[in-house]
């Protein structure tokens, strides 16, 4: 299958190159960049040279939809509304790792993300990416909105509990920390290296893009309206995202029972490894993987469940969960081209 990359600079399209590359049933056939065109991918990522020897193109919507048939868009917010509609008029396929049709109300998206919503008729179209959740709508897809990496390791961990009815809806408390690899390639202040090194801050508290995803979703899976607390925080490290979770049991638990009831939930799930009791994840532990980690711990003093939520943000936090939907979509085994084991130490 041929497939092309739109947004070919950023860290996500250079992750989903080096997984690209490992697939057995899919070749790469142009990768497309407004900013680079013209220019040899290794001189922008020398890692890459000798591997993947490609030159960046510039984007010819008519021309590229004659000899792909499948996009994936790693760009920026709001760029690919406008591009996504022509491919899907021509019959590609498209993965869209930006936010742009993650929200199914056009009011939430222009609110959060200050901007134009894309066309109703499209995000109607558009199939939540959330892969272990959400495969049987991903296979008939023509359009798949890719999770944001906060809203993956967050929904993954919640997700059992909501659908057992055992926590209390109303109190979700989110806290929330990723590497600076989240916040892109360009230039930053808020990343500059004298900024960041032994460093440790939260920020967009109460704010951040990711709240209204997070709670479009949990309200699929609870049926009920719910807001949760979410507050993010970036910490001197490349990658990875820990999602600590508080929440308040409505009915009598054991670690170990709770534990069992998410074993039992993702046991047909390659991806999701649900940690045995006394074991809490770290975010080392699915480094360069398309892992998700959870921890259970029940306080019996309390009543509180605390979750635990690790990832790799470039990998199943966006990347890798996009090579996990492309392999849905076509019938693949989900770990097609996806079985590396995490980088350690």
């Amino acid at each position: 299958m041929k497939v092309a990359i739109i947004g070919g600079t950023g860290y996500g399209a250079v992750e989903l190159i080096k997984f690209l590359n490992n697939h057995p049933y899919v070749q790469l056939e142009a990768i497309i960049s407004h900013s680079q065109s013209g220019t040899d991918l290794a001189s922008v990522y020398p890692h890459t040279i000798d591997a993947i020897n490609m030159t960046m193109e510039a984007l010819n919507i008519s021309s590229l939809s004659k000899v792909v048939d499948l996009v994936f868009f790693a760009t920026p917010s709001n760029v690919s509304k406008d591009l996504i509609p022509e491919f899907i008029e021509n019959g590609v396929k498209c993965i869209d790792l930006s936010g742009d049709f993650r929200l199914n109300s056009p009011d939430e998206y222009e609110s959060w993300y200050q901007s134009t919503a894309a066309k109703q008729s499209y995000v109607d179209q558009a199939v939540y990416g959330l892969s272990e959740i959400y495969q049987d709508e991903i296979r008939n897809a023509q359009l798949i909105a890719n999770p944001g990496c906060y809203p993956t390791s967050t929904l993954l961990g919640l997700i059992p509990a909501i659908k057992s009815n055992i926590i209390d809806n109303q109190q979700i408390i989110i806290d929330a920390k990723t590497g600076v690899s989240g916040a892109g390639r360009s230039l930053s202040l808020n990343v500059h290296y004298s900024e960041m090194n032994e460093n440790f801050k939260a920020y967009k508290l109460g704010e951040h893009k990711h709240i209204p995803e997070i709670e479009q979703a949990l309200q699929w899976e609870a049926g009920v309206p719910l807001q949760v607390t979410f507050t993010p925080h970036i910490v001197p490290m490349t990658r990875g995202i820990m999602s600590t979770i508080y929440t308040n049991l409505i009915t009598e638990k054991t670690t170990k029972e709770i534990i069992d009831l998410y074993q039992s939930y993702y046991e047909n799930d390659p991806f999701v490894r649900v940690r045995p009791e006394g074991m809490i994840p770290s975010t080392k532990e699915v480094y360069g993987s398309n892992y998700c980690d959870i921890g259970i711990h029940v306080d019996k003093r309390t009543g509180k469940l605390t979750i635990i939520s690790v990832i790799d943000n470039l990998v199943k936090g966006a990347s890798g969960q996009a090579i996990q939907n492309m392999n849905i979509l076509n019938g693949w085994d989900v770990t097609t081209g996806l079985k590396q084991i995490p980088i350690y130490p």
